[in-house]
């Protein structure tokens, strides 16, 4: 290719411009020297480096946002299917308290049921978009500790704080509730209060989530042997939307357990 780059400009050169087949030089040069044919080739050699660092620049630039559109698509897709996890996961549960309380023919059946409505809707409906209200989710929370309390009775006592002003705080779905369904699930003790306090509070562009219960050892060990996913899901949900930029913390005090989570907002 060069050398028919060679011969093609000189003989144009020669033909249609000037006797002179090199006429950038300050003196008349001769075609098919030495010289000649170097300095042409090294002329050639930089502009196909020159066009081929263009293409290929191009092309990493093309793949980089192809890369970078499949990995967001395989992000979006994991994302919703761990969300998808966690609706029959909530939904066994409550179908389960429900299924208690039926046995025992209790008048409070029929109220749970309506809350369960209502929650569901929340779910099939809202649940849906990546980011939604944090004062929906809070109303959804609060909706699951009343059916908690419906199942529980007097033994539950709950707390939830808001700090901050957060109208305008918006955080993925269905983010928080499973580390409240665990309160319930480890926590209960028979013949003893179940206490859950919740605090929510915005600081600057961060929000602080934590939650504590007393803490059931004997409940810990008998689930040790089920295959429980809200708190594994909710900790891989937390790698794929907020990468290292989250801190979650648990931890055992005595016979009271605690999670603090941190998410920029």
């Amino acid at each position: 290719m060069l050398c028919i780059f060679y011969i093609v400009r000189t003989e144009l050169i020669y033909w249609l411009i000037n006797e002179n087949v090199w006429p950038e030089s300050d003196s008349p040069q001769k075609a098919y020297s030495f010289n000649h044919i170097l300095v042409v080739f090294l002329y050639g050699i930089y502009d196909v480096a020159l066009v081929t660092t263009i293409k290929l620049t191009a092309d990493w630039v093309f793949e980089k946002r192809r890369s970078e559109r499949l990995l967001e698509v395989q992000l979006r897709t994991e994302l919703d299917f761990l969300k998808s996890q966690i609706q029959p996961h909530f939904f066994f549960n409550t179908l389960n308290n429900l299924y208690a309380l039926s046995i025992e023919k209790s008048d409070k059946a029929p109220e749970m049921i309506l809350k369960l409505s209502e929650i569901m809707e929340y779910v099939l409906y809202d649940a849906k978009e990546p980011k939604i209200s944090l004062l929906k989710e809070i109303n959804y929370i609060h909706n699951y500790l009343e059916l908690e309390e419906l199942r529980f009775g007097n033994s539950v006592k709950y707390n939830l704080d808001i700090v901050g002003n957060i109208d305008d705080v918006f955080v993925p779905p269905l983010l928080f509730l499973p580390f409240i369904e665990n309160c319930f699930k480890h926590g209960t003790k028979e013949n003893n209060s179940m206490r859950v306090e919740i605090n929510f509070e915005k600081i600057k562009e961060q929000l602080i989530f934590s939650v504590k219960n007393n803490f059931n050892k004997q409940g810990e060990v008998k689930a040790k042997g089920k295959h429980g996913i809200g708190i594994l899901n909710v900790k891989r949900r937390l790698k794929l939307l907020y990468n290292e930029n989250y801190k979650l913390k648990t931890d055992i005090f005595e016979e009271e357990f605690n999670v603090n989570l941190k998410i920029p907002v």
